[in-house]
C-alpha cells in the first residue's frame, strides 16, 4: 500500500476501519494467474472477504458461495449465476429450490450428501424435464475425512448411478482439506486425487471434466515466519500439477492467499499506562476486529506500521519502547500483540496491521460487548478512497427486537 494513500485514509475515515487495495488484490490474481497458465482457472473463495466479490468476478475469476447471504451479495451485485460456484455443506431446500427456478439452473452445484443430491435432482427434473432441453451442473466434493463432502463409496455410487438421472451432469470433482497447507501436504493430496480420479474412469467408466482443488497456499502473517514469496509459490504449486495424469480441466480454489496481502486494519492507540513494569497500550479496535491465522496468545509479532496520530506519517524517530497492544474488549485475552516495538508511542498514534484482508472482516467476534463494527475503505486506481461500509452500531442486534 502506498504509504501517502494510508496517510489520507487515516485522516479522512473514523477509527477502527479496513484499508483494502483492490489494485493490490487484482496484481495478486494476475501474478498467480500468469504463472500458472491460461489452462488452470482460479475461483476465488467468497468466505474469505465478501468486500472482494466484485473486484474478483471483474478479474474472471469464478466465486464459490457457500451461503444463502453470500449468495444475496452476489445476486445484489449483479453476479452472473455462470461465474458461481454453489457450495456449503447444508443447502436451505426452500431456498435453493426456488434460486434454481429463477436461475434456470444455471451456475454450478455442489454436492455434499445422498440427501442433497436427491434434493438438487428433484430440482433439475422440474426445471429441465428428464434432460431434453438442459441439465443441473454438479460437483461432487469428495471428503477429507471429515463433516464435509462424500466418501469414496457414496461418491462411486452416485456416478454408476448417473444414468438414471438425465437432468443432472456430473462435471467433476470439489476437494478441500484446510488452509495453510505445507508443500509436502499438497503432493500428497494430488498424488491421491490422481489416483482416485483414474479410479473412476476404470471402475465407473466415468472421466471427469472438471478438479476443483483447493490447495491451501499459505500467508505469511508474522516476522519471525516470513514464508516463500507468492510467485515462488505459484511456481511450485505449477510444478505438482504438471505431474499429473488427469488431463481435464483444473480450477484452484483460493481464498486467503489470494485476499490477505490487500488488507490493512487501521486503529488508534486511546489510552496507555504501565502496570507491574508491563507498558500497555489501549487501541479503540481489537481481538473482534482483527484474526491472523496461527497467532497464539499475541505471542507472535505480526507485519505492522506505526503512524504518528497528528501527521499519520510513520514514526521512525524516538525511543523505542516494548508495548502489549491490547484492545477495547472487556476480556483479557483482547491482546493484539505482546511485547510490540513501538517509537515513543503516544496517545492518538495509528497502528496499521497488515495482512488483515481475509477472514478479519467476517471472522472477529463482533457482537461482544455490543460494540460497533469498523467501517471498510477501497482504495483503487480509478476511484480513490471510497467508503464501502461505515463503522455500523451492533446495540440493535443484541436487545429484545419485540
Amino acid at each position: 500500500m502506498k504509504k501517502d494513500v494510508t496517510a489520507r485514509a487515516c485522516r479522512e475515515f473514523r477509527t477502527p476501519f479496513y484499508l483494502l487495495n483492490l489494485e493490490e488484490f487484482r496484481e495478486q490474481i494476475r501474478g498467480l494467474q500468469a504463472v500458472l497458465g491460461k489452462n488452470i482457472r482460479l475461483c476465488y473463495a467468497v468466505k474469505a472477504n465478501p468486500f472482494l466479490i466484485r473486484t474478483a468476478a471483474g478479474e474472471g475469476l469464478k466465486l464459490e458461495v457457500c451461503s444463502p447471504g453470500e449468495l444475496a451479495i452476489c445476486e445484489r451485485l449483479g453476479i452472473s449465476m455462470e461465474q458461481i460456484v454453489l457450495s456449503g455443506v447444508y443447502k436451505e431446500e426452500n431456498g435453493i429450490l426456488e434460486w434454481m427456478r429463477r436461475q434456470k439452473g444455471k451456475g454450478i452445484y455442489t454436492v455434499e450428501s445422498r440427501a442433497q443430491f436427491e434434493m438438487l435432482d428433484r430440482g433439475a427434473r422440474e426445471i429441465f424435464k428428464d434432460g431434453q432441453d438442459g441439465k443441473l451442473h454438479l460437483l461432487l466434493r469428495l471428503t477429507s475425512g471429515n463433516q464435509f463432502g462424500l466418501d469414496e463409496e457414496e461418491l462411486c455410487r452416485m456416478l454408476r448411478e448417473r444414468h438414471h438421472h438425465p437432468s443432472v451432469e456430473f462435471e467433476g470433482i470439489q476437494y478441500y482439506s484446510g488452509t495453510q497447507k505445507k508443500q509436502k501436504v499438497m503432493e500428497e493430496e494430488l498424488e491421491y486425487l490422481d489416483g482416485f480420479l483414474k479410479k473412476l474412469e476404470q471402475e465407473c467408466g466415468y472421466r471427469p471434466r472438471m478438479l476443483e482443488y483447493g490447495p491451501g497456499l499459505p500467508v505469511a502473517y508474522f516476522q519471525k515466519n516470513p514464508g516463500m514469496q507468492p510467485d515462488r509459490q505459484g511456481m511450485i504449486l505449477k510444478e505438482m500439477l504438471d505431474q499429473m495424469e488427469y488431463s481435464g480441466e483444473i480450477t484452484l480454489e483460493l481464498g486467503r492467499f489470494l485476499a490477505a496481502s490487500c488488507g490493512y486494519y487501521i486503529t488508534r492507540l486511546v489510552d496507555e499506562k504501565v502496570n507491574r513494569q508491563t507498558a500497555y497500550g489501549i487501541v479503540d479496535g481489537g481481538i473482534h476486529h482483527l484474526n491472523y491465522y496461527g497467532q497464539t496468545m499475541a505471542m507472535k509479532l505480526p507485519f505492522y506500521r506505526q503512524l504518528d496520530g497528528k501527521t499519520c506519517q510513520e514514526r521512525r524517530e524516538g525511543q523505542k519502547q516494548e508495548v502489549t497492544v491490547c484492545g477495547a474488549l472487556c476480556t483479557v485475552s483482547d491482546v493484539l500483540a505482546k511485547r510490540m516495538p513501538l517509537y515513543t508511542p503516544c496517545k492518538g498514534d495509528l497502528l496499521v496491521f497488515e495482512n488483515a484482508g481475509a477472514y478479519s472482516i467476517t471472522e472477529g467476534i463482533y457482537l461482544f460487548l455490543s460494540r460497533a463494527l469498523p467501517g471498510v475503505v477501497f482504495w483503487s486506481e480509478k476511484e480513490g478512497l471510497r467508503l464501502a461500509r461505515d463503522i455500523v452500531e451492533t446495540s440493535p442486534l443484541n436487545g429484545e427486537a419485540y
